[in-house]
């Protein structure tokens, strides 16, 4: 079976690919394919929350968006190394649930792979449109990995006279 696991450079994207090889048997998977999608026309960055940083300055200033995509990709590929399956590292370009499906069309896969909610505030409320609409128009099974639930520090309590 063939896997494909979206990155959009965040954390959770790299939490999603780490839930996969906790459960799933590489010995049913032939190949992981790591698919990152650049907007071509994008105001906001391709998240870049998984390449180790030496000055943060320089790499905002430095670091393309395929560059940061590339990176990511490197990053999420590694959780794979040597379990099993051949890794591909696939960067494409377009709408990321678009692209992301067609990606899964190309290859015949049998699962595709998603973080939801990585890029916003509410990410623990909210699936996330990109996951969203790859779960809806996806031609095989979507594992949609949601953030882990943040800890919540009790509240105070008031004593009343």
């Amino acid at each position: 079976m063939h896997v494909i696991v979206a990155t959009d450079g965040s954390k959770q994207s790299l939490a999603a690919a780490r839930h996969l090889k906790s459960f799933a048997d590489p010995e049913k998977i032939t190949t992981v394919s790591v698919v990152a999608v650049i907007r071509p026309y994008a105001a906001v960055a391709f998240a870049d929350d998984l390449s180790p940083r030496q000055s943060p300055k320089a790499d905002l200033e430095s670091l393309s968006f395929r560059d940061a995509a590339d990176s990511a990709t490197k990053v999420v590929a590694g959780v794979f190394d040597g379990w099993g399956p051949k890794v591909q590292i696939r960067i494409r370009s377009g709408s990321p649930a678009t692209e992301i499906i067609k990606a899964a069309k190309q290859a015949d896969a049998g699962l595709v792979v998603v973080a939801a909610g990585s890029r916003g505030l509410s990410d623990t409320v909210l699936l996330g449109s990109t996951a969203q609409r790859v779960q809806h128009s996806a031609p095989c099974p979507v594992l949609v990995v949601r953030p882990a639930p943040r800890k919540r520090k009790p509240k105070a309590t008031t004593a009343k006279k």
